[in-house]
């Protein structure tokens, strides 16, 4: 059958609802740009225009038009060997919402997609195309499900005051004032357009919802929710890192087996509630400085990018200041902690560090004949309310960015102790603090907890726990454990297992 009846036979079994998401999701925000064939061309024309003629004349044509130009890009596109293109990415960009649509044109060729995954090296598990989706633009999709389409006019609404933003943009003037959103597609196309046009004047971004959620809350509840929504639902669903699909994110387990009674244990744990998470994981047993350097080297790897979160442990003997590596030598644990989040593919993202070491040698012991014998080891406010905001100090948008972040920000570094003092261990089973997180990690998952609240949770279970040293003093004592936070979204805990058998990946 001739290319272009497949491809218009393939664009009207499409409904307008799903054109409007698979445009959005095709037009990915955040694409990167240090790749071959990728400039800094303004991209406002091919991302804006056609969604901005759909709303005014009710008519898909221009995205109808755009999805086929992908197509026939895809069609005559011949992988080249070793470098990565900006025609890898979007080819594997196209490919994954496609799928997640269950729209994937008969036609495509799946023997490319898994060519380009060669090229990114990506595993067999990274091959599932659920990790090629942006989590970010389905949080935003999941939002435009929740709102009517009076919801989605009424922000419409909101933003067209905003004269500042929007002086001289020409898509805004197309679409005017006055919108009816009723016609199927049409309020998921001007939602998107919303998304689109604050994420290019830099107002929003997949951490920065702040503006998104004040237009939402301007909205009238009772016309512009949809059943069993609330504004505040909606806005709340705003303020969680973006984790939605598996994989829940990457995961990397550094631990030190020298001269450490049940490390082995430790790695099976970590491993297990990582996978049981719905996290890729890699493992590197005696990690050394050049082990580490190498793991950096590997995370700036472009197919890093599609990770929707990164977590380390990093398990060893330590002291205050230091970690010890396997071959003995020893990292500033500072050097190690502000090494990671600096890299560019996580960027963005949270990213957790647990540090299971001794940060000195001192213990809070119990003293007492009752204790001898017993060890376990042998500013916020609501946007909504406006006679509270007028209180507020006004915080306008001239003196506000996104664009500039410290390299800090969207990390969490969880310690096995607290300063100075000893981490615990059991004979066989490793450290009691990873035996306790994973327990507590796996009971939680489907509760709908934050990370934060299960670390909370985790320090007073571990401070209830007696220890015993195991040098011949026997002293009994209790170990506190803590967390510092960078955060500007709160992380949660996946609702559902991730089955390892439930991969959707291209031919190999």
């Amino acid at each position: 059958m001739d290319e272009v009846i497949q491809v218009t036979q393939w664009l009207s079994s499409i409904t307008p609802r799903k054109k409007a998401k698979l445009f959005f999701f095709t037009t990915h925000a955040d694409a990167p740009s240090p790749m071959v064939g990728s400039n800094d061309v303004d991209t406002h024309e091919e991302t804006q225009l056609p969604l901005a003629t759909t709303v005014a004349l009710h008519n898909f044509k221009n995205i109808d038009e755009f999805l086929k130009k992908k197509v026939n890009t895809f069609s005559c596109y011949n992988v080249i060997e070793n470098e990565i293109t900006k025609t890898d990415y979007e080819y594997l960009r196209f490919y994954s919402a496609c799928k997640y649509l269950d729209v994937v044109p008969p036609f495509l060729d799946l023997e490319k997609i898994s060519a380009i995954q060669n090229k990114f090296e990506m595993t067999d598990e990274e091959r599932d195309y659920r990790l090629l989706l942006d989590s970010a633009d389905l949080v935003l999709e999941k939002v435009c499900d929740s709102l009517k389409p009076a919801g989605v006019s009424q922000m419409w609404t909101a933003l067209r005051k905003d004269r500042n933003l929007i002086r001289g943009v020409k898509t805004i003037d197309i679409i005017g004032f006055f919108v009816d959103p009723n016609p199927t597609g049409i309020k998921e196309c001007l939602f998107f357009f919303i998304v689109r046009f604050l994420q290019k004047a830099d107002k929003i971004n997949r951490v920065n919802t702040n503006r998104l959620e004040r237009l939402i809350a301007q909205c009238d509840e009772s016309s512009s929710c949809e059943e069993g929504k609330t504004i505040d639902f909606i806005i709340d669903s705003l303020r969680f890192c973006p984790t939605e699909l598996y994989p829940f994110g990457f995961c990397l387990i550094m631990c030190v087996i020298e001269g450490r009674d049940g490390a082995m244990q430790e790695i099976e744990k970590t491993m297990e509630i990582s996978r049981h998470l719905g996290m890729i994981t890699h493992t590197e047993k005696n990690p050394t400085k050049e082990t580490i350097e190498l793991v950096k080297k590997e995370l700036m790897k472009p197919k890093y990018q599609f990770y929707s979160s990164f977590t380390c442990w990093f398990m060893s003997h330590g002291d205050s200041n230091s970690m010890v590596l396997a071959d003995g030598e020893t990292i500033e644990r500072e050097w190690f902690l502000t090494s990671f989040p600096d890299i560019s593919t996580f960027q963005l993202k949270p990213k957790v560090f647990f540090t299971v070491s001794c940060r000195g040698a001192n213990k809070f012991s119990l003293k007492g004949d009752e204790f001898e014998g017993q060890s376990a080891t042998c500013d916020y406010y609501d946007i909504g309310s406006a006679l509270i905001r007028n209180r507020m100090l006004d915080i306008t948008d001239s003196v506000r960015d996104i664009s500039y972040v410290q390299p800090m920000m969207d990390t969490l570094v969880a310690y096995s102790t607290i300063l100075d003092h000893l981490s615990g261990r059991a004979n066989t089973h490793g450290s009691i603090y990873v035996d306790r997180a994973c327990v507590l990690m796996s009971e939680n998952i489907s509760r709908g907890r934050s990370l934060t609240e299960i670390l909370e949770h985790l320090s007073q279970d571990l401070h209830e726990i007696l220890q015993e040293t195991m040098d011949e003093d026997r002293i009994v004592y209790k170990q506190a454990c803590h967390y510092d936070s960078f955060f500007r979204k709160t992380l949660k805990l996946p609702y559902t297992r991730h089955p390892k058998e439930d991969v959707h990946s291209a031919p190999q």
